[in-house]
């Protein structure tokens, strides 16, 4: 019987130093795979919204969407409508009010710059916007000023064409954009964007400057520069999943 045995264990022996020849893996792979969803998501702009019940002298609503390309890259798009009532003075008198009224667009891309964990799917972006609007400006109310006044000198003489409206306006800008989007619930995002606008374009009437453009906010004398920002809750529509890539190791960088 020990004869026997004895031959096993020496028929065994070449299969044993075979299985060692082959090296071993001390830092396996993990198999599993975490499928993102892509698909569209659409949202609206509290910040507008709640500024509308606020704020007597304005009404607004945006509505922003984007669509996932790849891991990283997104389609990204706003559509607007705003209508603010602005007033000027001297500090002592009323100058004139006007009321800006119109639509806008924004076209472009965000790139997500965070890396999620296993499962979540919050972005910090960057990202870029080209806008367009149009819009009209109605002059409600004027006052001149007159230095070489005898009477009233120490008041304003009101305008002779009150309510006068500039029809046909237009502007178009660009907009870096910088922001953050969290999932509070499944599928449910809420979002802040901080932007800066440079305008490109900006047809004006010679007798009323463009002193506030829907979705780009109150221009300044001598700057193309504007700022606005927005506070967004959206919902994602899922169309299909992708498995997310893999990190790769340095060790697996190095064999390439």
């Amino acid at each position: 019987m020990s004869k026997y045995f004895i031959s096993l264990l020496f028929c065994c022996v070449p299969l044993l130093g075979l299985a060692q020849s082959e090296p071993v893996d001390l830092q396996p792979k993990d198999t599993t795979q975490y499928k993102e969803k892509y698909g569209i998501r659409v949202g609206a702009d509290l910040n507008r919204l709640v500024f509308s019940f606020l704020d007597e002298d304005y009404t607004g609503v945006e509505l922003v969407g984007d669509f996932r390309l790849t891991q990283k890259l997104y389609l990204a798009g706003e559509l607007g409508n705003e209508e603010k009532t602005l007033y000027e003075d001297l500090g002592t008198a009323p100058l004139y009010n006007y009321t800006s009224k119109g639509s806008y667009i924004k076209l472009g891309v965000d790139i997500n710059t965070y890396e999620n964990w296993f499962g979540m799917q919050n972005a910090i972006t960057i990202g870029g916007r080209y806008a367009f609007a149009t819009f009209n400006q109605t002059l409600n109310d004027y006052n001149i000023y007159d230095s070489n006044r005898f009477f009233l000198p120490d008041d304003l003489l009101a305008g002779l064409n009150p309510g006068q409206e500039f029809g046909g306006l237009s502007a178009s800008w660009l907009e870096f954009v910088a922001g953050i989007k969290a999932e509070l619930f499944a599928n449910i995002y809420v979002g802040i964007t901080a932007r800066l606008g440079f305008l490109i374009t900006n047809s004006e009437d010679e007798q009323f400057p463009n002193l506030w453009i829907p979705g780009f906010n109150r221009v300044t004398d001598g700057s193309n520069f504007g700022v606005s920002y927005n506070y967004t809750l959206s919902y994602l529509i899922p169309i299909f999943k992708k498995a997310k890539k893999p990190k790769e190791t340095p060790q697996e960088q190095s064999t390439q």
